[in-house]
């Protein structure tokens, strides 16, 4: 077992990565509205982190003592630690907001305004927008009794002279920021909650303060081995809004007198609340305005066109000549689609098979799978409705494919489908030929566009003749795989991993050049790490990228000397999955959907495969090389999780720019 200086928690490294997140919002060297959507991105990953792992956690401390202890160890000290962080993280927040981005706002002729700076003209505006937009959907509710407060919905709240509280919530549905009368010739913005604390106070001559509950998001299916598990899913989403408190953010300049009153009348204490700024909920600027003609946003980078595909009229004919290797989203989605498309209205296609974990609301790709059933394919979908968030939109999609002819089969208990994949087959020349599409990322044409993912496509046998094999487990056809080529989770991919592993510690031990490289979201499972602490101390030389989670501590002497690890938060998600082995000169490579968490490697049915491709094996190293070298947005991982920047030289000079040119 693994001790604290081994093992980096999971929960305060996932807040370290959202630090990460937070610095770019700070760096100077992203445009204004890129570091204003940095911001967003920080609010939102920190709603779900206390809607889900918060949750978990505080789920854990009602547990007996000896399972408890196995889970978390002492839990009520890991809350206090990660109240400590966030609030650190959310003065840095706050910090940032007023005192670099408002003024860089100023700068570029922008003033965000409160209330209480508007002019006359703004005034009445204001007035006349309550009056037209605001009051015919608003609710004032009253109350001396306990109210229920909406996951993640918005209040403002006062005091009166009696006790009462006055609650007023902020439509959802309602523009977050309002463009005001220009003043002084500057373009004038204020949120909407100023035009309602304009009008309260007027009425109630009274002040308003900010407050937004985060309620646990977890749906704690009960005995999920048993039952129709997607009906237990439909009945369980509406828990979602009536879930325990996990975090009270509230206005900081809130009276300590109706701090109590909210303490009390909320069931909350103090290790619920975080004191946050005048605003909550800023996941909202994603869609702040920008009223100049300016460009105050990254310079576009257009999905490039994959040149060797384009040469073929067919995508069957390009992928039966070569594999072929997809880089999102520098390359652009349409290769997928057209793959689908064309297979959908081939008469010689008999089979398309898919695995769907996150579906896009206007899905191109689902749409190409109704057609392919419309037109008599035999069509298997396998959809995922545990991905969490994405539940109710999976179920919606499910059933338009099974009515519309697919045969459609839901997740199982116990176990996600993680793995992102699709198996074609077609006649040719008077046989079966298979196809295969294996990715890093879903089958989504909008994240395509802001995660980095690798997919392959293949006619390989080694690689067709394994994929079938993994759709008949999900059909329940078979049970165990017997695979040569893959790594199949939950079966045999902690095993493959471990034997690659100790090939690299042999071969150092021997004098031989031996290491490992791995491009990872998240490494938290302490048996691997535990593996590669044994592989340090033989020599091994190891060089992790981690995006987000990392619990293994780098750098100690006797333990991990020879481990390195950076992370790199850029423009786009990094998202894509790479393990290399050195294999004493025979370098082998692996693609697939699999971080290096417990839950990928036992509780998930993830896909890797090898990349038998000698030329597809050399770009990917290209890629994997220039992210190691990365110069520009590449933090060093420490012992302490610090985030120090490996350097800071100019934008055009990170990893994720000398991709996309060397796809041009």
């Amino acid at each position: 077992m693994l001790n604290k200086k081994d093992y980096y928690n999971r929960d305060l490294s996932w807040l370290r990565f959202n630090h990460r997140v937070l610095q770019e919002a700070t760096d100077q060297r992203n445009p204004l509205y890129e570091r204003i959507k940095f911001l967003a991105i920080f609010s939102s990953n920190l709603d779900e982190f206390f809607k889900v792992r918060v949750s978990d956690i505080r789920k854990i401390k009602q547990l007996d003592k000896p399972l408890r202890k196995r889970l978390i160890t002492k839990p009520n000290k890991l809350l206090r630690e990660i109240k400590k962080q966030v609030d650190l993280q959310q003065k840095e927040f706050g910090r940032v907001f007023f005192t670099e981005i408002i003024p860089a706002l100023q700068n570029e002729g922008i003033n965000l305004l409160s209330y209480k700076a508007f002019n006359e003209e703004q005034q009445a505006f204001s007035k006349t927008y309550y009056e037209e937009h605001i009051q015919p959907s608003q609710s004032l509710n009253f109350s001396k009794n306990k109210p229920f407060l909406e996951n993640e919905a918005l209040y403002l709240v006062s005091q009166m002279e009696d006790g009462m509280l006055l609650w007023v919530k902020i439509n959802k549905n309602s523009p977050r920021f309002v463009v005001l009368p220009s003043a002084n010739n500057k373009h004038c913005i204020t949120f909407v909650d100023d035009i309602l604390k304009q009008h309260l106070k007027t009425i109630y001559k009274q002040d308003f303060y900010s407050i937004k509950i985060s309620r646990d998001a977890e749906l704690y299916i009960d005995n999920e081995y048993s039952g129709n598990l997607l009906d237990k899913i439909k009945n369980a989403l509406p828990n979602r809004v009536s879930g325990q408190v996990t975090r009270a953010l509230i206005d900081g300049l809130t009276p300590n007198k109706l701090q109590l009153k909210l303490h009390e009348v909320l069931d909350i204490n103090e290790t619920d609340i975080i004191k946050g700024g005048t605003y909550h909920s800023f996941k909202d600027l994603f869609s702040f305005p920008n009223p100049t003609s300016k460009n105050l946003s990254f310079l576009e980078l257009p999905p490039l066109s994959n040149k060797a595909l384009d040469e073929y009229s067919s995508m069957f004919k390009a992928i039966t000549a070569k594999d072929r290797l997809l880089c999102f989203p520098y390359q652009s989605y349409r290769p997928v689609l057209q793959l689908l498309d064309e297979a959908s209205n081939d008469a010689n296609v008999l089979k398309i098979k898919i695995t769907l974990y996150r579906i896009s609301n206007d899905s191109q790709v689902a749409k190409a799978l109704i057609n392919a059933a419309k037109n008599g394919k035999d069509v298997f979908v396998f959809i995922e409705t545990k991905a969490r968030f994405d539940e109710e939109n999976n179920i919606k999609w499910g059933k338009i494919l099974e009515e519309n002819g697919a045969n459609v089969i839901y997740s199982y208990p116990g176990i996600k489908v993680h793995s992102k994949i699709l198996y074609i087959e077609r006649i040719e020349e008077n046989a079966p030929r298979a196809y295969g599409y294996i990715s890093t990322g879903n089958f989504n044409e909008k994240t395509s566009r802001i995660y980095t993912d690798f997919g392959l496509m293949t006619a390989n046998p080694k690689i067709t003749e394994e994929l079938s094999q993994v759709f008949q487990i999900l059909e329940g056809q078979i049970i165990i795989p017997k695979s040569k080529q893959f790594l199949i989770s939950p079966f045999t991919t902690r095993r493959h991993f471990k034997a690659l592993i100790d090939i690299e510690i042999k071969n150092a031990l021997a004098g031989k050049t031996a290491y490992i490289i791995l491009k990872l979201n998240s490494l938290q499972d302490a048996k691997m790490i535990k593996q590669l602490y044994k592989a340090s101390c033989a020599g091994v030389k190891i060089r992790l990228l981690i995006r987000g989670i990392c619990c293994l501590v780098p750098g100690i002497k006797n333990q991990s000397e020879n481990i390195i690890v950076t992370s790199i938060v850029d423009r786009f998600l990094e998202h894509g999955r790479l393990y290399v082995f050195g294999n004493n000169g025979k370098e082998k490579m692996f693609l697939g959907s699999a971080d290096w968490m417990t839950r990928n490697l036992d509780h998930r049915i993830e896909v890797i495969i090898p990349i038998l491709d000698r030329d597809i094996h050399l770009k990917l190293k290209e890629v994997l090389e220039l992210q190691l070298n990365d110069t520009v947005k590449s933090r060093v991982i420490d012992a302490n999780q610090t985030n120090n920047y490996v350097a800071k030289d100019d934008l055009s000079a990170s990893s994720q720019h000398q991709i996309y040119k060397t796809l041009l």
